[in-house]
């Protein structure tokens, strides 16, 4: 394994894009924008970096915001909400089902729109995480590069909008899923931070996905269950741990990865649009069903990313354990069912006879 780099101008360029994510932050933060710290560093970051300006952050700054983050979604799990999950769990499992449902209905419309095949478009549509279908869309043998590209636009899609949405329309707590953080201790978080860290390492050599944010949720649930959570975490953290996500995520917004092929930006739009529209049916007909909390199914039906919506959804107190149990059913389905659904839907593309014609995608046009 390559040894960093941590040359005194790696580190310099290291703390400049820390400071200006920190400046974004705060602004976003001083206009009272929900997610402010997480946004704010994303799109300062992203800005100056189109402009061609270089900017890095550590590898490490991404799986250590995810253990904080791990840490205090866990903390939620109590013995009730447990309870009402296990009560919920057919229709976590229908919702995830309907939204890779919804990707293939979607993939046809981003097929024709992006001049891609249609295996690629599938794999481009279904809202299962950027690395599972990144992976599953590999041993399909579909376009990675356009994969990986169309999932990325489509998860900062819905970071810069879902929140906004949940802050005007959403008021948080008042069901079974809303959380009190526990008291803090200070002298008791490095301890917790360690238990965790340690859980996070243990995950990733498992294989799970997302092991930096899961292996803290395992160990911090366990204790939450056992009703020795030890401490809260102090809110200067959870700001510190959106700061880092935020800043990894914009580095990866270079001109050269939005304008690689202007064909696949549109497609991208559309179809974030589509699936959005699609997700909030399928939230609204899981809420009409089962009565749940509307905002919190509406992101745990979110087309983004599981550590995105969580994120969201402990900022903004709308119900973490069902956002968390929505995506971590989808994510699970997606890896069980993308493949064979799949090749159940172009079956039937070959019986209609009506499918885009199987074309690579043309970057830079």
């Amino acid at each position: 394994m390559a040894k960093p780099d941590l040359s005194p101008k790696r580190l310099a360029l290291y703390a400049g894009t820390l400071a200006l994510a920190a400046a974004g932050g705060y602004l976003a933060h001083l206009l009272r924008v929900p997610l402010a710290w997480m946004i704010g560093a994303m799109v300062a970051v992203a800005a100056v970096g189109m402009t061609g300006r270089s900017l890095a952050t550590p590898a490490v700054f991404r799986p250590a915001a995810l253990i904080v983050f791990g840490t205090s979604f866990g903390q939620a799990f109590t013995p009730p909400v447990l309870a009402a999950l296990a009560t919920s769990l057919p229709i976590l499992v229908g919702a995830a089902f309907a939204s890779v449902l919804a990707g293939a209905a979607v993939s046809r419309v981003t097929a024709r729109i992006g001049h891609m095949d249609t295996k690629t478009a599938y794999f481009v549509s279904v809202p299962g995480g950027i690395i599972a279908m990144i992976v599953l869309a590999a041993r399909a043998g579909a376009s990675v590069p356009t994969v990986t590209l169309a999932q990325t636009l489509r998860m900062v899609f819905v970071v810069l909008t879902y929140p906004l949405a949940m802050g005007l329309l959403a008021s948080p707590g008042g069901d079974v899923f809303s959380f009190t953080a526990p008291p803090i201790a200070w002298a008791l978080v490095p301890v917790l931070l360690a238990l965790t860290t340690a859980g996070a390492l243990a995950t990733q050599r498992t294989g799970i996905a997302n092991p930096w944010m899961m292996g803290p949720v395992f160990v911090s649930l366990t204790l939450a269950v056992a009703d020795t959570p030890l401490t809260g975490l102090p809110p200067v953290l959870i700001d510190a741990a959106q700061v880092a996500m935020g800043a990894s995520l914009g580095t990866r917004l270079t001109r050269e990865f939005l304008l690689k092929s202007r064909r696949l930006l549109v497609a991208s739009v559309v179809n974030f649009l589509l699936l959005t529209v699609l997700s909030i049916l399928i939230g609204l007909a899981c809420v009409a069903i089962a009565d749940l909390p509307v905002p919190a199914t509406l992101l745990g039906t979110a087309p983004g990313g599981l550590p995105e919506m969580a994120i969201t959804a402990k900022v903004m107190n709308l119900g973490v354990p069902l956002v968390l149990g929505f995506h971590l059913v989808r994510l699970l389905v997606c890896n069980l069912f993308v493949s064979p659904l799949y090749r159940v839907y172009a079956w039937v593309e070959r019986r209609l006879g009506g499918s885009p014609p199987e074309q690579p995608e043309r970057g830079g046009e």
